[in-house]
């Protein structure tokens, strides 16, 4: 069955960040900088880039400066403009410009479902994108842009996946069992969450990027707490998958950055700097002269 297109994406953006701590005792995990940009500005524009203009936010009381980093910052923008510094002034006024951008609070109990629900009444009755914000995949084209296609061809959820190539990895991600359709596309079987390595049905992870449909709603208002006592969204897919086919899209020309973690955030960090075409030259040389 053929549905309506994705007009809006949700971005879930109000956890504590934990792992970062004490960094992000004040600042929130997704504005951690990538070089120059917040991790959540990446995922921003993958969403924009993929012809996606309404985002809605899910956020929490110590979240203010995500909406502020989105703003159009009237004092900023004068002193810019004054001071003749126009490439800096088209960016700032770019990042305001980019979406129109709608601030849901969290309500609910912890879990990452919570927050998928808490955008029910901004969705309404239809499909529409999830992407967490605090990683990203580059990918051309864009990860949703792909899996938006896969999603106009079946009508069927999708949901993003990338390879594992190191065994002992798959152990921190969602792992799906999956029937090969045709091309990159697959049909889910199951979704087993983080499995022993030696047991896991295969190298392909099912996470990161989803395309749900509106019956997803009351899979989580009735779901059981799972894990740690809280509402997973895995959980709510595997009830999806027993009355609907769902997909996955493994994405082409993907190159996941996973910032949840002080390593993988780290490493995030350096090689978008070795892209970046201010600095590439001058890192390049810091790292060999440490002779590491």
């Amino acid at each position: 069955m053929k549905r309506t297109t994705i007009r809006k994406a949700v971005i879930p953006a109000a956890g504590f960040g934990t792992r970062f701590l004490p960094q992000t005792k004040a600042m929130p995990k997704e504005m951690l900088p990538i070089v120059d940009k917040p991790v959540i500005q990446y995922v921003v524009e993958e969403i924009v880039e993929s012809g996606i203009s309404d985002i809605v936010m899910i956020t929490g009381w110590h979240k203010r400066s995500i909406e502020d980093h989105f703003d159009y910052p009237f004092e900023l923008e004068q002193r810019l403009e004054e001071a003749g510094k126009e490439k800096e002034l088209a960016e700032v006024r770019r990042i305001a410009d980019m979406a129109n951008f709608i601030y849901v609070r969290q309500k609910g109990p912890y879990g990452n479902a919570t927050p998928v629900m808490c955008a029910k009444n901004v969705v309404g009755n239809e499909p529409f994108a999830v992407l967490w914000g605090d990683e990203f995949i580059r990918a051309t084209p864009p990860r949703l842009k792909q899996m938006i296609g896969v999603y106009e061809k079946y009508g069927s959820p999708v949901i993003s996946g990338v390879r594992i190539k190191n065994k002992k990895d798959l152990a921190r991600y969602g792992i799906a069992e999956v029937k090969h359709i045709e091309g990159n596309v697959y049909q889910v079987l199951k979704i087993v969450e983080k499995p022993d390595p030696d047991k896991a049905p295969s190298n392909l992870a099912a996470h990161g990027a989803y395309i749900l449909p509106p019956e997803i709603f009351p899979i989580i208002e009735n779901l059981k707490p799972g894990k740690g006592g809280e509402l997973w969204l895995p959980d709510a897919i595997d009830q999806l998958i027993k009355i609907e086919k769902v997909l996955v899209c493994e994405i082409e020309n993907a190159h996941y950055y996973d910032t949840g973690n002080k390593f993988e955030y780290l490493r995030t960090v350096i090689d978008l700097a070795l892209k970046h075409p201010e600095l590439n030259g001058k890192l390049k040389e810091y790292l060999k002269s440490l002779k590491l």
